[in-house]
């Protein structure tokens, strides 16, 4: 934990300092970042009542009217009083306003452009993949009654199993490159040796993004296996985990096997939660260092 602090500070401070640079050509108006943000808002909107205004953007009511009456100088704004209720204030920009904010906010773009000139297509698309990141994590709110997909693999689908094992248990767990070479080998296998008919995987979906993946491997003519089981941390909670393995159940009864196993470790609680729901039980524990392999299984 004490890590990722340090490492979200830096962030902080190094994107302070690229926001001070960018601001510097902010284009190169006489206005903070508050007071373009204050624009922004009054340009998305035809009017907005000043205590929305307000509330929207965390400001004191003493400084945002210090503000307005600033813009109202420079012929940005007018301020009325609402035809509602006379003890409330309406302010909304002038023609002048809207054509100096666009002004300011092509400014503002193009700085961006030049910044990213720089940028191959690829990395482009990771800054923006990371930054969408950051805004869905620290900014989602509970996602358990939200909606979610599960399909059949497709290609790309093995190469993203791998890296999210790969990453995520390393962050987790601490497990290390073995374990995502293990991972490889496990989905390497299912396509050197894919039987359709009685081996699947299946990845799923939250608005189009994975964020959980299963597969039925053949053990033997009576066993099928359950491997790969992974939620991503945005998606637990959601029931995800237990349907991914409902429907790894349902595939190998429906496709003949009499019993399903699988391998996990004990310090997977909420796995081995989900395990034992779907009606698995634990046969089999062997110790290695601070490692703890587990064999559930479960009649079809």
């Amino acid at each position: 934990m004490e890590r990722h602090v340090a490492e979200v500070r830096a962030f902080n401070r190094f994107y302070t300092r690229l926001i001070g640079v960018l601001h510097q050509g902010i284009l190169d108006t006489p206005y903070s970042l508050t007071e373009m943000r204050v624009l922004f808002e009054l340009d998305r909107a035809d009017r907005m009542e000043t205590g929305d205004l307000r509330r929207l953007l965390g400001l004191d009511a003493g400084y945002l009217s210090r503000m307005l009456t600033r813009f109202e100088g420079d012929g940005l704004v007018v301020r009325k009083r609402s035809a509602t209720d006379a003890r409330r204030q309406v302010v909304e920009l002038t023609d002048e306003g809207r054509a100096r904010f666009a002004l300011f906010d092509g400014r503002a773009a193009e700085e961006v452009r030049e910044l990213l000139a720089g940028v191959t297509d690829e990395d482009r698309g990771r800054l923006v993949a990371s930054m969408a990141a950051i805004e869905e994590i620290l900014g989602r709110e509970p996602r358990a009654g939200s909606p979610y997909l599960l399909r059949p693999l497709r290609p790309g689908d093995l190469g993203w199993v791998i890296y999210r094992h790969g990453t995520l248990y390393s962050s987790e767990q601490g497990w290390g490159m073995d374990f995502e070479a293990l991972v490889a080998r496990v989905a390497a296998d299912y396509v050197d040796h894919h039987d359709p008919a009685r081996e699947a995987g299946w990845i799923a979906e939250v608005d189009g993004e994975r964020v959980g993946c299963v597969f039925c491997v053949r053990k033997d003519d009576e066993t099928a296996q359950l491997r790969l089981l992974l939620v991503e941390p945005s998606a637990r909670g959601m029931g995800i985990g237990g349907r991914l393995v409902a429907e790894c159940v349902r595939f190998a009864r429906a496709a003949g096997y009499r019993r399903m196993r699988l391998w996990t470790r004990d310090v997977l609680l909420g796995a081995r939660r989900i395990y034992r729901a779907a009606g698995f039980e634990l046969v089999e524990k062997e110790q290695h260092g601070d490692i703890v392999d587990e064999i559930w299984v479960r009649d079809l």
